[in-house]
């Protein structure tokens, strides 16, 4: 029964009343699937021991998921909203209940569930993959009190797998803490494929939901490794019993970290392969990082969640751009790669980084800033103004990695910085820290400030010297250069056999001489183009400095331009290893490895 559709308000609530009999706590939520085949949910939550005084209670729905950087307006999914007292909704996440002198008020509310990706919630008649701030709504001032999950799940899914503990050994009623653990805390209910293994003293689940080619001896033997040597870097592991929710679907990928799970999307055929396992492990160093660098250690803007508005950080190239470079390192330290390949990796990083447009124009604090605003919505200027604080900061954690390992005579690298936060801000002073309490615990381990790599490179958008940092190591950067190339700097989609104008890029032939996004082209040099190879074979004989005449189309209206084609100045990185380096080098080496 959904409550969209319910007549008698009376019948529900005595329902509810009942059910909760046995269960009480000041604040009890219960949801239903009387319909999973329509991707609804049906939720209540009741409140107990009001106080006489207290006139009204307000209902707040989140309007986005931590670790997800984005207003997602959780409430546009809720409908069908009511209670046992009077009702008014104040504004656009958020419903007024009168106590009228009561000591405890229901409400109930339907969800809509069809996203699937690891930061929405999807249901249908298979499973239900809840992300809880999608769903619950918690009571404004009373976030810090402990409450009670109810599941009542249709009769033919079997499992409930969540991170949060069963009350009295009920499979179906959980603890909940406080709101933020509630939050932080995905569920899975279905026939879920159960995996288990031990690693770093603690139990792991992993939850499968879906078909997939993975060899269930393989993952989680591989998986262990990978939780080793994530867990050695920070010199303890927090969790107690941790959860991988993946969901095995036809496109993959993606993950979500909480606060003691992770939620995956994985490509279900991926596993067969080499490539396809490596970047699976990969996605799970990644989230399983997280559960310190962000869960528990964090920005201090991030001390506490605000789940009504946007929580600004310059510092997410430090929680997702430095985990994203543990995610490549702990693969090489777990073996499951060689060194030659992780260099490989950063050459690319460095390429991806490097040739940005945007990397002129925004400095990586200011993309973790701006992440609310511009990471998640990109237009077709985005390649043009902006970076990727993933990438970017993956870059300058390996030079500021080096730079500290230099500094300290191979005695000290990264991982210490990482374990002095940990323990001091997250343990000791149980808050986030700022930007200058990072370089302050940077220049604590490496007994210099590197105060112009943090001026000009992070708070700034000058290029890092990667030859004196990489020469540490005994590594140099090789740099091709593809001036004799050709080309219009534009970027485009095929679609129907028109051939659309994507993106054009900043100071190249497109940008300067006014072929726009959106204009279609019809013809190159008066030949019939339809794809971006047909345009391509056009050009390839064309020189630096020649000539292309389009005919386009822009708003329906047919036009010729001429534009002089110029260089692509798109640059290749490698990275080598000098012939002869010096014993200083080969120690620097194999500290960055944590080679023995």
């Amino acid at each position: 029964m959904l409550f969209r559709n319910f007549k008698t308000v009376l019948s529900v609530l005595l329902f509810m009343s009942i059910c909760f009999a046995g269960f009480s706590q000041k604040i009890n939520y219960k949801i239903e699937f009387p319909a999973p085949q329509t991707h609804y949910t049906s939720v209540t939550i009741e409140v107990n021991e009001i106080p006489k005084d207290k006139e009204t209670i307000d209902f707040v729905m989140p309007v986005w998921a931590p670790g997800s950087y984005l207003i997602r307006e959780f409430a546009k999914g809720v409908e069908s909203v009511k209670s046992d007292s009077d009702i008014e909704k104040t504004s656009k996440n958020v419903w007024k209940v009168q106590t009228n002198g009561k000591s405890s008020v229901k409400i109930m509310y339907d969800v809509y569930g069809f996203e699937h990706s690891v930061r929405t919630s999807f249901i249908d008649a298979s499973h239900a993959a809840l992300i809880p701030t999608s769903i619950f709504m918690y009571v404004d001032g009373m976030k810090n009190e402990p409450a009670i999950l109810e599941i009542e799940k249709p009769s033919d899914w079997k499992t409930i797998s969540t991170s949060l503990k069963n009350k009295d050994g009920k499979e179906n009623i959980f603890e909940i803490p406080n709101y933020d653990i509630l939050a932080d805390s995905p569920i899975e209910i279905g026939n879920q494929d159960i995996l288990e293994f031990e690693a770093a003293g603690v139990k792991h689940s992993v939850i499968m939901y879906g078909k997939g080619n993975y060899n269930k001896d393989q993952i989680t033997k591989d998986m262990a490794k990978v939780v080793e040597e994530a867990t050695k870097v920070w010199g303890e592991n927090p969790a107690e019993d941790y959860k991988f929710i993946v969901h095995n679907s036809r496109y993959g990928g993606g993950g979500l970290e909480h606060l003691n799970s992770t939620s995956l999307v994985v490509d279900r055929m991926s596993y067969g392969t080499e490539k396809g396992h490596l970047q699976f492990l990969g996605l799970v160093a990644h989230e399983y990082f997280h559960l310190w660098n962000v869960k528990r250690l964090r920005p201090f803007a991030l001390t506490n969640y605000d789940y009504t508005q946007e929580q600004h950080t310059n510092l997410l190239w430090i929680f997702e751009g430095f985990t994203s470079y543990y995610d490549e390192l702990l693969l090489t330290r777990a073996g499951f790669v060689d060194d030659n390949y992780y260099l490989n990796t950063l050459s690319g990083n460095i390429s991806s980084a490097e040739n940005k447009k945007g990397r002129h124009v925004q400095p990586v604090t200011e993309a973790s800033f701006d992440a609310w605003i511009k990471a998640y919505r990109p237009n077709e200027n985005s390649g043009n103004t902006t970076v990727s604080y993933y990438g970017q900061g993956s870059v300058y954690a390996a030079m500021l990695d080096l730079m500290i390992i230099e500094a300290t005579d191979a005695d000290r690298n990264l991982d210490d910085v990482m374990r002095y936060l940990y323990n001091e801000y997250y343990k000791n002073q149980k808050r986030g820290y700022t930007d200058e309490e990072f370089q302050a615990a940077v220049a604590k381990i490496a007994g210099k400030p590197f105060k112009s790599f943090f001026d000009n490179v992070v708070y700034g958008t000058q290029m890092p010297d990667y030859a004196t940092y990489l020469g540490y190591a005994g590594l140099k950067l090789m740099v091709s250069e593809n001036t004799r190339k050709a080309t219009l700097g534009i970027r485009t989609s095929e679609s129907g056999g028109n051939l659309k104008v994507r993106s054009t890029e900043r100071d190249g032939a497109a940008y300067k001489q006014g072929l726009n996004v959106d204009d279609e082209i019809i013809a190159a040099d008066n030949f019939r183009v339809t794809s971006n190879g047909e345009l391509s074979e056009v050009l390839q004989y064309k020189n630096v400095g020649d000539e292309v005449t389009l005919l386009i189309a822009r708003d329906g209206l047919l036009q010729t331009l001429t534009i002089k084609l110029e260089a692509d100045d798109t640059k290749g990185y490698r990275i080598d290893k000098i012939d002869k380096p010096s014993k200083t080098q080969e120690k620097i080496y194999k500290k960055w490895f944590e080679k023995k």
